[in-house]
């Protein structure tokens, strides 16, 4: 098996990436592109869908290519992708019938307020997610609602809907030319149309959304043989893993153990608790998900704090403010002070995820005076990413009673040495690197490397686990339990903003 690797393709919100791995889950080569990101409306995200799979198969081609090596040299496919963005398709032609929703797109806020009927905890107990715009499921019946002809193609048959997973999945193994239409239980449970103890999905509620059941992918579990890909120099390996984003990073991060947990920075925040075989009903503003299914185990389930902007704050402080070049030079910029001057950035800019649930908020920059400058702002959007995961970290320890002893950390902000401090800082634990950073396309390979065989199971992807780097704690804590009492008040500040007269 030394000379057999597995390729991993990471569909995420800015870019898709590809990564061969080897045995002992190290980076033999990758490539990366970006896909562009459509605001056609304040509030509304979207991405093409034909671009994405045609970045998905370049790049993939491109890490092969890198690496030196065949399909003859690649086991398996791992798909690992950004949730709850949503892909609408004609079976028939295979082109979508509208761009892919992304998971930030707020336009679904009056349909997920009328299915609601106020109660936002009305399919709780069944899918373990509060009604939001952030999941799949009204996005799909936005589509159908709005799109010339959808709702009576639906209605016949020849629709499909996929989160990201499925949309890649289908035009890897043949599309129109016999695709497998198949969706993971970690992606399914973000639709809120899957029932969390079942793993099927609920007719009920697909009727509440008025979704077609012939529209949804069959769920199978995390790490199996879905088909073989039949797309250029990929033809003939089998596609055999699928995780969600972020559940792909838990388990690249062998957290296998109820109690273990990781925090991914990346263009939002995501932290997940392992909660073992028990899925545990949050009280506290955070999601119950499925984890990871291995084959034919039992399902694994977690608590998620998913926090909706922390690395796209700082793409945003480039991109529109012009403050910085590039990303990294926001440490430099936020070296230049000691501290935030006492300026908070709250960044709602698409409402508020966990613990808040909060629609109506916008982001606000509060405690401005004359002496505040771009140091301090750009230290202030760092600081923000560190008080919305202490914020997650506090839900998390209330509904599982653990108490963390220390959190696993990876994505692109983890580069930022600052901001990892400050994290330690802000959490009163130890904040740890690992070797390898790339732990969502990691945990993709992993699951579909086990599905071959070409992995044992979970203890090889403990054994390949190693530590790079650790921060802990240096703050003071009456100073710690200072700033973070500011930064409470300040998200007061971004509540009841959207309204009949500042709609979206």
């Amino acid at each position: 098996m030394s000379d057999k690797y597995v390729l991993s393709i990471d569909q995420g919100t800015t870019s898709t990436r590809a990564i061969v791995f080897n045995h002992s889950g190290q980076i033999v080569a990758s490539g990366q592109k970006e896909h562009e990101q459509i605001f056609p409306r304040a509030g509304w995200v979207e991405h093409n869908p034909t671009e994405v799979i045609a970045n998905s198969v370049g790049v993939a081609a491109a890490a092969m290519s890198s690496a030196g090596v065949t399909s003859a040299d690649i086991v398996a496919i791992g798909i690992t992708n950004q949730r709850e963005t949503a892909v609408v398709w004609d079976r028939e032609t295979g082109e979508p019938v509208y761009n892919a929703i992304v998971w930030q797109d707020t336009r679904t806020a009056k349909i997920v307020d009328d299915l609601g009927g106020g109660d936002q905890n009305k399919y709780k107990a069944t899918v373990g997610l509060p009604l939001a715009t952030y999941f799949s499921g009204p996005k799909v019946k936005w589509i159908l609602d709005n799109v010339d002809g959808a709702r009576e193609k639906a209605e016949a048959g020849k629709l499909a809907f996929g989160n990201m997973d499925t949309w890649l999945l289908w035009n890897l193994t043949g599309g129109v030319d016999g695709g497998v239409h198949v969706t993971d239980v970690t992606n399914a449970s973000r639709t809120m149309l899957m029932d969390l103890k079942t793993l099927q999905w609920d007719e009920g509620i697909a009727a509440d959304m008025t979704i077609p059941m012939s529209m949804l992918p069959e769920i199978k579990s995390s790490s199996e043989v879905y088909g073989n890909a039949t797309v250029g120099g990929l033809a003939g390996i089998p596609v055999a893993g699928i995780l969600g984003d972020q559940q792909a990073a838990t388990f690249g991060q062998a957290c296998f153990e109820p109690g273990m947990a990781k925090n991914t920075y990346g263009t939002g925040n995501f932290m997940l608790l392992n909660t073992g075989e028990e899925a545990v009903p949050s009280e506290n503003g955070l999601l119950t998900t499925v984890c990871y299914k291995i084959g034919d185990a039992k399902p694994i389930y977690a608590l998620e704090g998913s926090i909706a902007v922390t690395g796209s704050l700082v793409q945003w402080l480039r991109d529109n403010l012009r403050m910085i070049e590039s990303a990294p030079e926001i440490e430099q910029l936020a070296a230049t002070v000691e501290d935030n001057g006492g300026a908070y950035f709250v960044p709602a800019f698409s409402g508020l995820f966990a613990p808040y649930w909060r629609s109506d908020a916008r982001g606000a920059l509060v405690g401005l005076t004359r002496y505040v400058n771009r140091g301090h702002i750009a230290r202030a959007v760092l600081e923000a990413t560190a008080y919305q995961t202490r914020e997650v970290l506090d839900a998390m320890e209330a509904d599982s009673g653990v108490k963390l002893a220390e959190l696993k950390v990876d994505g692109g902000m983890i580069a930022n040495d600052t901001l990892m401090q400050f994290q330690a800082d802000m959490l009163g634990v130890d904040v740890v690197r690992p070797e390898v950073a790339e732990t969502t396309a990691l945990g993709a390979a992993y699951a579909a490397g086990i599905a071959v065989g070409y992995w044992q199971g979970e203890q090889d992807v403990i054994n390949n686990w190693a530590e790079n780097k650790r921060w802990s704690p240096k703050l003071d804590e009456t100073e710690r339990e200072r700033l973070y009492r500011n930064w409470k008040k300040a998200v007061t500040k971004t509540f009841d903003w959207v309204d009949e007269d500042v709609s979206e």
